[in-house]
């Protein structure tokens, strides 16, 4: 009762996991609905329980050292409208600039746009202009300002978010407005040189509107945990991954909060073992989340949430729709896993509610999933365990309709999809970035991870495995792990040279004392203070982060990681600094021995049903062990064991494969390693089977699609990165299509043309060769649309192994009169010049 505790918090959309840590290191976990008529707040109830505190009384303060949450509260917000009642003011004549927004086509297929709603609901002109170096055109008109902004605060509206047009460069009308705004007793004001300190109205006007839509309701769920906590430090995950006091916690910071601790506790994985670059896998029941980290946090700057564009730093995590509930199909061609979700209820067929097959299903089928060591929380009465009868039968169906011999063949496949759709996202954050990802280790971690850890990473090429300690709650104690941080941002926009280097240097101590500061008024222990410049080339939009340093290091550094990201340099173009960036951060927090976590409401395991010292049965498939085969061990009874083999945890469950061997290491972690090669199954190539199409499918789409976002990020014209008037494809050695990402149709019907006149036209092609094309007579549409063909070489052979080409929409093609397509040209010459298979690279130059 005398212990000090410490609190970290997952509060998600359906659990809130809480971890309780005393200052002697003894753990408990709770996991309970985040929801319920048992009580107000998931987080404080945890609590609560875990201090046994009588209901009635109030909240021990005194025996709480500190409170560490992340949080969805602003991402529900936003997924079901429920933000305040927020007023958009802006330059007169910018009315509706949120509405128009820019060019980018959500859906490029759909006759009828479902376009959500405006955040805002209303919108005030201000009469002030400042001009494009921030020197005022126009005085800021208070008294009108005034005036209009009483009329809404009758009307009932709570949150103001001031957007004017350069504001980022001179934000004295935006402050002067803004006191207007709380002299008048609105609950709320965000102003844009605040929240989104860079350039580009539209953005930071988007993301200063949903930072007033969404921090009201923030606040609210905020002060009502501190009321309920009387007055414990209270501090709350950032999508940044960084903590900030309650008091500084806002709607912009809070858009991935929760995903934000799983990926500081893989970095806290990754470095309590040593590890220079992992992998994260987080599998739960409707997605999985993947993110990497090799010695620093990865980040992005803008994120889209239920239709809403939102830039502030975050984390890069990438989600995939595939999890324990993803659902089976087949189509009478391929098998699918997912993107439908069984969900809770009815759930999969196992749960016993009559649900459709899915992916847990299948793993239950193949032996991952040992019913007798799951909680009996299933069935109509709430009482029954898994029910293994149901997922054979529903998987049986399945195996009829594809022809296979049996459920466990059908089970084996549809697994292999999903873990190829695992694999994909991975992909996203590893190859296509420039990252092989066979030099990472797999952190598997979330409730469905364990069954499927090391057939991913036998997709993945990876031969090492993670399975933390704190697997299914490792979001909440990475929140735990997370330390203190104030970040600052500016805009600069100056070539990047002596001059441009002096400025910024200038400019970052005016933001590292503004950082300071924020980190002493949220009551923490300055540690190290992190400088970044953003670089970009002129005329692009690709900013790249690269650590402050001198001219030299700093164009090489950019110059390296544009190489490893996008495949090409341009030496001869200027180098842009784009926006400067200073972030604070706290001493970190000791490195967490602790015990291992008690859980809560799981129940007693039974006894292991074979010794780890038992020999391990033969077997020489290359798949974990179906029922009857390999072992059951405990974690608490593991030390060295060979796959198959099933580890079964207090929160999850672990399928050793064949080929992989579990060690348990001290601290709690398993180490699962690669001892053997698996063996590949033969396909058949001349009737390839369901499995086999979709995987290969896969794989050639993933491929396109990479192509599409490298071609996307690295484009100058606006037709490219917003509108998206290009293509990407595979083609093979004849100009077949074989694979094409969800682009422009009217492209990809005779892009195979071309490929084949660059074929017909350059009989010695050679690795790093790539032509431009838009000759209608060879395949090209009309002029403007530029296609690039590149022959790829596998190995060593003399000839392409394929091909892969893009074409894209250009602006102008010299025409008889300026644009695209000039309406009174005769022939082809006035439409614009003509590309017949023209070399525009050589040897990669």
């Amino acid at each position: 009762m005398d212990r000090q505790w410490s609190f970290w918090i997952d509060r998600g959309g359906t659990f809130t996991d809480v971890i309780g840590r005393t200052d002697d290191g003894h753990e408990v976990t709770v996991k309970l609905l985040s929801t319920s008529l048992l009580y107000q707040d998931a987080a404080v109830e945890a609590m609560r329980r875990i201090l046994t505190v009588a209901p009635g009384t109030p909240f021990p303060a005194h025996r709480v050292g500190s409170i560490k949450m992340g949080t969805t509260v602003a991402t529900n917000a936003l997924l079901e409208r429920r933000g305040a009642k927020t007023l958009f003011v802006t330059t007169k004549g910018f009315a509706d600039a949120l509405e128009i927004g820019d060019q980018t086509r959500p859906d490029l297929f759909a006759l009828n746009l479902d376009r959500p709603a405006p955040l805002y609901a209303g919108v005030i002109e201000a009469n002030e202009r400042l001009a494009a170096d921030g020197s005022v055109v126009r005085a800021l008109d208070a008294q009108q300002l005034s005036t209009l902004l009483a009329n809404a605060l009758s009307q009932g509206f709570e949150a103001v978010a001031v957007a004017f047009m350069h504001a980022d460069l001179n934000p004295a009308h935006e402050i002067a407005a803004g006191k207007l705004a709380l002299g008048l007793g609105y609950r709320f004001v965000a102003l844009s040189h605040e929240v989104s300190p860079l350039p580009r109205f539209i953005p930071r006007a988007e993301t200063t509107v949903a930072d007033a839509y969404l921090t009201p309701t923030l606040r609210a769920y905020v002060e009502r945990v501190a009321r309920a906590t009387t007055g414990t430090p209270l501090f709350f995950m950032t999508s940044s991954g960084g903590l900030v006091s309650a008091k500084a916690f806002r709607g912009r910071d809070a858009i991935v909060s929760g995903p934000a601790g799983g990926v500081v506790g893989v970095a806290r994985t990754a470095l309590q073992n040593h590890s220079t670059a992992v992998l994260g896998l987080d599998m739960g029941g409707t997605s999985t989340d993947v993110c990497r980290y090799a010695g620093q946090l990865e980040r992005r700057d803008t994120a889209k949430v239920a239709g809403v564009k939102i830039r502030s730093p975050m984390l890069d995590v990438e989600t995939v729709a595939a999890g324990g509930g993803s659902i089976l199909t087949f189509d009478g061609f391929r098998a699918r896993s997912g993107p439908q979700s069984a969900g809770a209820v009815p759930g999969p067929a196992a749960y016993g509610l009559g649900g459709p097959a899915t992916v847990t299903d299948a793993n239950l089928v193949l032996g991952r999933l040992e019913p007798a060591h799951f909680p009996s929380v299933f069935g109509a009465d709430g009482k029954s365990p898994l029910d293994a009868g149901a997922a054979r039968a529903r998987l049986a169906e399945l195996a009829d309709a594809m022809g296979l011999a049996s459920p466990e063949a059908a089970a084996e496949g549809f697994v292999a999809i999903a873990v190829e759709q695992m694999a994909q996202a991975v992909r996203r954050i590893s190859t296509e970035r420039g990252f092989d990802p066979r030099d990472h280790t797999l952190v598997a971690f979330g409730g469905a991870a364990g069954q499927v850890a090391c057939q991913t990473a036998e997709a993945l090429g990876v031969t090492e495995v993670l399975c933390p300690r704190h697997g299914s709650v490792l979001s909440a104690w990475g929140i735990g792990q997370a330390q203190v941080t104030a970040l600052r941002q500016a805009g600069l926009d100056l070539v990047l040279n002596a001059a441009g280097l002096i400025h910024a240097a200038a400019l970052m101590t005016e933001l590292e004392s503004l950082a300071q500061s924020d980190l002493a008024n949220q009551g923490a222990e300055p540690g190290d203070i992190r400088h970044t410049l953003g670089l970009r080339y002129d005329g692009a939009d690709a900013e790249l982060p690269v650590a402050f340093g001198d001219l030299s290091s700093l164009q090489q550094a950019f110059e390296l990681a544009h190489q490893r990201l996008f495949g090409f340099i341009e030496p001869t173009r200027q180098v842009i600094i784009a926006r400067v960036e200073v972030e604070s951060v706290s001493l970190p927090p000791p490195y967490e021995e602790g015990q291992t976590a008690k859980p809560s409401g799981w129940g007693k395991l039974q006894p292991p049903l074979t010794s780890p010292n038992s020999p391990t049965p033969t077997n020489t498939s290359a798949t974990p062990p179906r029922k009857g085969e390999g072992g059951v061990v405990l974690a608490m009874d593991l030390t060295t064991l060979d796959g198959p083999a099933l580890i079964i945890r207090h929160d999850t469950q672990i399928a050793l494969a064949d080929g992989w061997r579990a060690i348990s290491e001290p601290d709690g972690l398993i180490r699962l390693t690669r001892t053997a090669v698996a063996q590949t199954q033969s396909i058949g190539l001349d009737r390839p089977d369901p499995v086999t199409l979709e995987l290969f499918n896969r794989r050639f789409m993933g491929v396109a699609e990479a192509m599409g976002a490298a071609l996307e990020r690295t484009a100058h014209s606006v037709n490219i990165k917003e509108r998206l008037d290009f293509s990407c494809a595979l083609f093979d050695t004849e100009g077949g299509l074989v694979a094409n990402a969800p682009h422009m149709p009217v492209h990809l019907g005779s892009m195979g043309a071309s490929v084949r006149a660059v074929r017909d036209r350059h009989a010695n092609l050679q690795p790093g060769d790539a032509f431009a094309l838009n000759n209608p007579y060879a395949g090209g549409t009309h002029l403007p649309d530029i296609t690039v063909v590149m022959p790829v070489f596998m190995s060593h052979n003399a000839q392409p192994s394929f091909y892969v080409a893009a074409r894209g929409h250009h602006a102008d093609v010299g025409g008889v009169q300026p644009g695209s397509m000039p309406p009174f040209s005769k022939t082809l010459e006035e439409e614009g010049v003509l590309l017949d298979a023209l070399p525009i690279m050589r040897d990669g130059q």
